[in-house]
């Protein structure tokens, strides 16, 4: 499973964005998808997740209410919409793949995208 991500940038507080986790491999409806993000100075902390079939999610508490995700499998992407943007969330965000149920935990996960550098002035 490869994965490229892509729609970070340069916003202001309270702005969305969105971005997508573009996968490839056949198996790729199989996988969980996890989202986290990393500052700098600070570990990698999980963001949210979606599910293989994409009818569960699940968020860290800072983001709860703020961010969502979706997937279309027969497109092989993954979408998180951040909505209502705070400078805590600066941080470079990957995408990452694991194997029929997603966890917490960056360990866990098989596959992991590029990252994306997200940026919220205040």
């Amino acid at each position: 499973v490869q994965l490229v991500e892509s729609g970070g940038g340069s916003v202001q507080a309270g702005d969305s964005l969105t971005l997508s986790c573009a996968g490839s491999g056949r198996t790729w409806g199989s996988y969980a998808i996890g989202w986290f993000r990393q500052a700098p100075g600070k570990e990698r902390e999980f963001v949210g997740s979606i599910s293989w079939t994409g009818d569960s999610t699940d968020f860290a508490d800072a983001v709860k209410g703020r961010f969502t995700a979706s997937r279309d499998n027969a497109k092989e992407i993954v979408r998180l919409q951040m909505n209502n943007l705070k400078p805590d969330d600066t941080a470079v965000y990957y995408c990452a793949a694991k194997y029929y149920k997603a966890t917490h935990f960056p360990d866990e996960y098989d596959y992991w995208g590029q990252g994306t550098q997200v940026t919220v002035s205040s």
